[in-house]
């Protein structure tokens, strides 16, 4: 017999754009019976290229606004948003339970056989506090090459996942990591998961990718308490909003992630 993992839990998740939508999808397989509220900030997207300060400001109006939701739970689906401001959010509700996303190196490490890992993330994730302590304390046994992707995370935003502009930047950005004989990259935006095969045919079949959105969602069940369950994920529990289109929302929640969900405004 299933357990009811999840039921009555109300999971808030956020990132500045569509990018969390992977986190999202992964929660809702751990969590199938949860609600979940989903807000993308895209209107002041991207994070990555913003300073800390604005940052913190805007995850403090979303986080206000999934509270007024009943959300018991926040998850912080963005690696820019968690360096800049997650620290915030702990000190600002101490009893709720806040969870952010940060680039896998430890499992990079882990997993490369060379110790050569490259680090694709937004610029403002590669230059904040929080990656530089990830790379003291996870990435002393390995050769750690971050590669800022400007612009990256704004292009998969429009919502096609295969462009000849997403082509051109991802060659751009992994260059480097080839000609530095990487056999591992860590996927340290939330949007990079979306556009995987592209990293994969660039970098070539002897490269392992790191995507940490199934660890997320991982600790977001542990934090539930709750047994395992294999019960069918609900949709009628997904909510979305957005300050941007909602329109663009619904139509990229349908097609990257088969969710029949209509996108509300983020007022």
């Amino acid at each position: 017999m299933a357990s009811h993992l999840g039921q009555g839990a109300r999971i808030g998740v956020f990132d500045s754009g569509l990018g969390g939508l992977s986190v999202l999808r992964a929660i809702r397989q751990h969590l199938p019976l949860a609600w979940l509220g989903y807000v993308a900030d895209s209107a002041y997207a991207p994070y990555g290229e913003q300073d800390e300060d604005y940052i913190a400001a805007r995850c403090d109006v979303i986080s206000r606004f999934l509270l007024a939701q009943g959300v018991d739970t926040i998850v912080v689906a963005c690696n820019t948003a968690t360096a800049a401001a997650v620290h915030i959010l702990r000190a600002q509700y101490p009893q709720l339970p806040i969870i952010g996303v940060e680039p896998g190196v430890k499992p990079a490490v882990a997993l490369s056989v060379n110790k050569r890992v490259g680090v694709v993330a937004t610029p403002g994730t590669l230059a904040s506090d929080k990656f530089r302590q990830l790379i003291t304390t996870h990435g002393q046994d390995a050769l750690i090459l971050p590669q800022a992707c400007p612009g990256l995370a704004k292009e998969i935003e429009q919502g096609q996942l295969d462009t000849p502009r997403l082509r051109e930047l991802v060659a751009e950005f992994t260059q480097p990591l080839k000609q530095a004989e990487v056999d591992t990259v860590v996927l340290g935006c939330t949007h990079y998961p979306f556009v995987a095969p592209l990293f994969r045919q660039a970098l070539g079949p002897g490269v392992t990718l790191v995507d940490t959105s199934d660890a997320v969602a991982r600790h977001t069940a542990a934090s539930r308490q709750s047994p395992a369950d294999s019960g069918t994920p609900n949709q009628a529990l997904t909510r979305l909003w957005t300050s941007g289109s909602p329109e663009h929302l619904s139509t990229v929640a349908r097609n990257w992630l088969q969710l029949d969900v209509q996108a509300n405004p983020l007022l």
